[in-house]
């Protein structure tokens, strides 16, 4: 298993086009319409001194990889005891993949359609190196982002897991753990998506 690293990347395009102020009649446009009467073309030429519009801009998605960009509705969060039937497989699970790692936080759980994604807010401190690790039942295949989000900058997924199946790790022992190594933290989220089927998914973030 490896991390995945999205760059994001802006793209602007600016299209103007111009026209002749005076319609030319020759011009099968500029004819007459069904009910009899002329009608001129728009000018794209302003009088002088005057103020023209510019042409509306397109603007790329600014990181393909974010979870606005990972899609998909809410799914509804419930109590980890509710979700003890996936416990103890994300128990063993850890315990494969997160040796010497200490739990950030409680774990946190949700019922899910496919498609949709479950968020936990968390503070991604300087210098520190994280993994997390998602069970679940039912669901074929669960995928797992790390977003950093220093407001009022977009998004940005800094790792995700390429595992496959209904469980996933991101920063297992394969690959290590995903480090910070900014000099600051700031406030990120990881997201936990039922990318195919539905079910119980249960994912838990350590840290070292």
């Amino acid at each position: 298993m490896r991390l995945s690293l999205i760059v994001s990347a802006a793209t602007l395009a600016l299209v103007c086009g111009c026209g002749p102020s005076t319609p030319d009649p020759n011009d099968p446009a500029n004819q007459q319409n069904a009910y009899g009467q002329y009608t001129p073309p728009a000018s794209t030429t302003a009088p002088p001194g005057a103020y023209t519009t510019p042409p509306a801009t397109t603007t790329a998605p600014t990181n393909p990889g974010a979870p606005g960009a990972a899609g998909g509705s809410p799914a509804t969060p419930i109590a980890v005891p509710a979700a003890q039937a996936v416990q103890p497989l994300l128990t063993q699970l850890a315990a494969g993949e997160v040796q010497g790692m200490q739990p950030e936080g409680s774990a946190f759980a949700g019922q899910f359609q496919e498609g949709q994604v479950l968020e936990q807010a968390f503070t991604i401190q300087a210098g520190k190196c994280y993994s997390v690790v998602g069970a679940s039942m039912g669901i074929q295949e669960l995928d797992i982002l790390l977003i950093f989000h220093p407001a009022p900058l977009p998004p940005q997924t800094l790792a995700q897991d390429n595992s496959q199946g209904g469980t996933a790790v991101l920063g297992g022992k394969s690959t290590g753990c995903f480090k910070n190594a900014l000099p600051v933290g700031g406030p990120g989220k990881i997201v936990v998506k039922a990318t195919r089927g539905s079910g119980l998914a249960i994912a838990q973030i350590y840290i070292k």
